[in-house]
């Protein structure tokens, strides 16, 4: 016996409802919608004044208005006072409206954009912080022609644990970056423009005595005192190379969240180790492109052990959107003017 499905009313209930939809409900705005959602994140109508840019008396204005309109619709009103200089009391009714004010405002937002993704006028781009100077350099290749056809190009920061989801919850509509892939992997999901493939490097603060380089198997890391991201693409590596409790297998000396830190954290002396990362990273201190890598080895790490797996470096979209557009749009532009500043950087480190 199959489960019945969602109760749909006729086209002609639906238009009836529409039409006999209250006054107080459809005097209801977007801007007070959003003046609900800030009230309930500032808890004050005076921390909603600050966090909107406006007068406190205009918020006030419409909460009281809210709570008028909602009080004669639903039986309660959305908050109320608690004295002064505290925090109003939010209802559950208030609890309730303030939740679909969210999927509201969020709704309206998220279809607004995709339309005028649609239509070539906005393009937003993600990038982690080591790629962003190749999306500076094929931007500027397209700079002109967007500023003249009035495109807005959006930039965010993505972690690189973030990488491919932003792409498939289209956060972003093209991202550079890096993910962790076994050896001559397809990325099934998505259009990939590859700029290199890599493994790990480790920089050091450790005596040659200890560990002379210039290369070391991967192996060799279960003796090590390691610095090492608490997520993110070199975990990646870590979970295929040792299992998911790695941290029980390795001498984790220390976790952080961004690679700069564990550059302050060995030049400092503090701790004595080696830090995983890129290739890429490891190349560019060694090279003096990262001055807070100054003064640490690099010793290259070889992969003795467990899959075969590699950074790959490159620019994403979702699968076939690189040739889904005619050649003026935005995202084809973009694309073409990454292929370009790929080929010249390969030019460029051959020469």
């Amino acid at each position: 016996m199959t489960e019945p499905g969602p109760l749909r009313l006729p086209a002609v209930n639906r238009r009836s409802r529409l039409l006999q939809s209250p006054q107080a409900l459809l005097d209801t705005t977007m801007d007070q919608l959003r003046t609900l959602i800030a009230v309930r994140e500032a808890g004050t109508a005076l921390g909603a004044a600050r966090l909107l840019g406006r007068e406190q008396s205009s918020i006030q204005k419409q909460l009281d208005t809210l709570n008028r309109n909602f009080r004669e619709l639903c039986g309660e009103p959305l908050v109320r006072k608690q004295g002064r200089g505290k925090d109003v009391l939010f209802t559950g009714t208030g609890e309730a409206l303030v939740e679909m004010a969210r999927d509201t405002l969020s709704g309206w937002l998220d279809g607004i954009h995709e339309c005028r993704r649609h239509l070539g006028e906005t393009l937003t781009v993600g990038t982690t912080r080591f790629t962003l100077g190749y999306l500076a350099s094929a931007g500027e290749r397209v700079a002109g022609e967007f500023e003249r056809r009035g495109i807005e190009l959006k930039v965010v920061h993505v972690r690189t644990r973030d990488l491919l989801d932003s792409l498939l919850s289209k956060q972003v509509d093209v991202v550079c970056g890096s993910v962790v892939t076994a050896e001559d992997e397809r990325l099934e999901a998505f259009d990939v423009m590859e700029w290199r493939r890599g493994g790990l490097s480790v920089l050091t603060n450790l005596p040659e005595d200890q560990l002379p380089g210039p290369s070391a198997g991967a192996s060799e890391l279960r003796s090590l005192p390691l610095v090492v991201p608490a997520s993110g693409l070199i975990t990646g590596f870590l979970q295929g190379w040792f299992g998911a409790d790695y941290r029980n297998k390795l001498d984790i000396a220390a976790e952080i969240d961004a690679v700069h830190y564990g550059f302050e954290l060995l030049r400092s002396g503090l701790l004595r180790g080696c830090m995983l990362v890129t290739s890429g990273v490891g190349q560019a201190a060694s090279d003096g492109r990262l001055p807070d890598g100054e003064g640490l080895r690099k010793i290259e790490l070889i992969n003795d052990i467990g899959p075969k797996l590699e950074v790959l470096v490159g620019a994403f979209t979702r699968q076939g959107e690189s040739t889904a557009h005619d050649s003026e749009h935005p995202l084809t532009l973009l694309w073409r003017a990454l292929a370009a500043q790929n080929a010249e950087w390969k030019n460029n480190w051959w020469k």
